[in-house]
């Protein structure tokens, strides 16, 4: 029986349960984008695939965008009125400084070359504006299983979390870690202003034992291999 992304938020309310502390990294996301986000903001969605943030921030947003280079995703959009289009992020089909906000949820690690979209990012920012992004960790242990079963891959999530063949996308892991982060923000003149490193022992959830194990591992495990990460960068 597939993982189900409903399975893996339950569990995910279990360790919330187990950790006070913790927030799974998609409510640090969100909340990050609203905190700073001002009235009559542009915001851009690179990869707004189907949905995702602007869903939860569509009442709040009053002039959003979206790319996304699968055309099927686009007109799947749950948001019908978003105006969006498809392109890849690294050629974006907007003037130079031309939106107050870029957001990305799992598209980083699909990137063959950052350095190019960090420099897209950077162009149709206006000054002082922000790049905000939600991507999961090149040395976590879903990663790390996801590089070395890299040929399966197409064949393995349908099979282990019951995810369309097509949703399966190459990965690569070239912008996430932290080093890495800094470096892309520095040369394409970005800062780096805030990094999280999130864990989430869910991906392996497939048995109540597994998830226990799991929670254990991200007690003891650097922060280094967490799961996921948060990435907060500023353009002077």
């Amino acid at each position: 029986m597939p993982l189900s992304l409903e399975r893996q938020n339950a569990y995910r309310a279990r360790y919330a349960q187990m950790r006070t502390d913790w927030q799974p990294a998609t409510t640090r996301y969100e909340a990050l984008i609203r905190a700073h986000l001002r009235p009559g903001m542009r915001v851009l969605d690179v990869g707004c695939g189907r949905g995702g943030v602007l869903e939860q921030l569509q009442n709040v947003l009053s002039a959003p965008l979206g790319v996304d280079p699968d055309h099927r995703s686009l007109v799947e959009h749950r948001l019908p009125r978003l105006p969006r289009a498809v392109a890849l992020a690294d050629a974006l089909p907007l003037p130079a400084a031309s939106v107050d906000m870029v957001i990305s949820s799992w598209v980083l690690e699909h990137l063959e070359r950052p350095e190019r979209t960090f420099a897209e990012v950077a162009r149709v920012l206006r000054r002082g504006g922000w790049f905000i992004f939600l991507a999961p960790g090149a040395w976590s242990l879903p990663a790390l299983l996801n590089r070395t079963l890299k040929p399966l891959q197409r064949r393995l999530v349908p099979l282990l979390y019951g995810r369309a063949a097509e949703d399966a996308f190459p990965v690569f892991y070239r912008a996430n870690t932290r080093r890495k982060l800094a470096a892309l923000a520095e040369g394409a003149g970005l800062e780096l202003r805030a990094f999280y490193a999130i864990e989430d022992p869910t991906y392996f959830a497939f048995h109540a034992a597994l998830f226990y194990l799991d929670a254990v591992l991200s007690a003891i495990l650097p922060r280094s291999m967490a799961e996921h990460m948060i990435g907060v960068c500023h353009k002077p």
